[in-house]
């Protein structure tokens, strides 16, 4: 535990995060915008950087877990950024989800200044980062990867090294994807089946251990089932991976018709006033449409 950690980002997900490093026995050092968000880490025996900067000087590892591509090149490479602390052999870790190529682009810009990069977006949702059991995706050279492997072994089970940097962010969209599939059909069938006249209840527990069964049907159907429309994953967020998978496929020429339309269907639920839901709330849209509402 030699090596000193500074967190950047302490939302829904980096406070937990941060949180298990420091019970780890890490020297923690943490930031946030909201200054306040700090507050409970500090009594808890984390340090409080005063910018991304101050927090990268006093560190060897630096993590940003923040909102969109915009903000991690912010926290990282303009004013009072991680870039202008970072000393030479320090490594920088960003956990959030955005774009490959801004990913790649601050690598660059960081390693002109002898600092390493990884890129290492999580997936497991809120319940994830409280449990430490998220899946970690991994961007990034293979030395610097082993050197960051023990405080990533203190946030997840399932870490990954998938290639170089910009893999764990492409990796990280190829899996929202997925997501974006499950919800919509989570989504579509419950709707489906009330309007049919089946009690959902019922129908839930006939199907889930079935052919079409999925994490996100496991979680996320119950809480349908119950009118639970609170934030593991917020709508806004999801919604931003889908944009962000939609640049990147524009870049390939890879079409994508699934993820395009679900794109469609969150803004529509943005429309709705639903961007501070749980991501479930799609089932919403479908609602609306339909005429009936998904419940027991």
């Amino acid at each position: 535990m030699n090596e000193r950690i500074g967190f950047i980002g302490l939302g829904i997900m980096g406070t937990p995060m941060s949180r298990h490093l420091l019970n780890a026995g890490f020297q923690v050092t943490v930031w946030n915008r909201t200054p306040a968000r700090a507050r409970p880490l500090v009594e808890a025996g984390a340090g409080q950087g005063k910018s991304p900067a101050d927090v990268a000087a006093r560190s060897d590892i630096i993590i940003t877990m923040v909102g969109d591509s915009s903000d991690v090149e912010e926290v990282i490479a303009r004013k009072n950024g991680v870039i202008e602390g970072a000393k030479r052999g320090s490594a920088v870790i960003d956990m959030s989800t955005i774009s490959p190529v801004t990913s790649r682009m601050l690598a660059l810009k960081l390693a002109e200044k002898g600092v390493q990069m990884l890129d290492a977006p999580v997936t497991g949702g809120s319940a994830g980062a409280q449990n430490a059991t998220l899946s970690i995706l991994v961007g990034g050279d293979k030395a610097t990867y082993e050197r960051c492997l023990p405080v990533f072994q203190k946030l997840g089970k399932n870490i990954t090294l998938v290639g170089p940097n910009g893999a764990g962010h492409t990796a990280k969209l190829a899996n929202q994807i997925l997501v974006a599939g499950c919800m919509s059909g989570i989504a579509e069938a419950m709707v489906f089946a009330k309007k049919a006249g089946l009690d959902l209840g019922v129908w839930f527990e006939a199907v889930k251990n079935g052919a079409g069964t999925s994490w996100h049907l496991t979680t996320q159907g119950p809480k349908v089932l119950d009118g639970d429309f609170s934030a593991g994953y917020m709508v806004k967020h999801h919604r931003k991976d889908l944009r962000l998978i939609q640049e990147t496929a524009h870049e390939m020429g890879v079409p994508l018709p699934v993820a395009s339309a679900v794109l469609q269907l969150y803004r529509a639920l943005q429309s709705m006033g639903g961007d501070e839901l749980g991501h479930q709330a799609l089932v919403k849209v479908y609602e609306s449409l339909a005429r009936v509402e998904a419940r027991r």
